[in-house]
């Protein structure tokens, strides 16, 4: 129970065994009840007026709120399509590169072998 209600219970509580216990003819009582009555009532409408407006309030922010995590995601998604396909760019111009020297590095391995041939057919003559 919240608080604000259990501080309405004990003061209307209250108020009821003090008009009970004081020396007041039964109309002064029953009119004193249904004043406070009246008023306890005005105050829980103004109370009820407030949650209302602090729910609505609350699911504007929450609104609002969802909008801006919403955008900063797409923003997120969008630099992270970026930034991987700037490394895909990237990846492809060094396998290219590695390719080429590869080839290089296979064709000089080759003229290597070659010449180391027919310096040993050349030494065994």
């Amino acid at each position: 129970m919240s608080k604000i209600v259990k501080i309405a219970l004990g003061a209307a509580a209250g108020f009821v065994a003090g008009v009970l216990i004081a020396p007041k003819s039964g109309k002064e009582t029953r009119a004193d009840i249904k004043t406070k009555s009246e008023e306890l009532k005005g105050k829980a409408e103004v109370k009820k007026g407030q949650a209302k407006q602090a729910v609505l309030d609350g699911k504007e922010s929450f609104k609002k709120g969802a909008g801006k995590v919403e955008q900063e995601a797409k923003e997120f998604a969008k630099s992270a399509k970026n930034s991987a396909e700037t490394v895909k760019g990237e990846a492809e111009k060094l396998a290219a590169e590695a390719k080429e020297r590869g080839s290089k590095v296979a064709g000089d391995a080759k003229k290597t072998l070659g010449d180391l041939r027919k310096d040993g057919e050349r030494n065994l003559k």
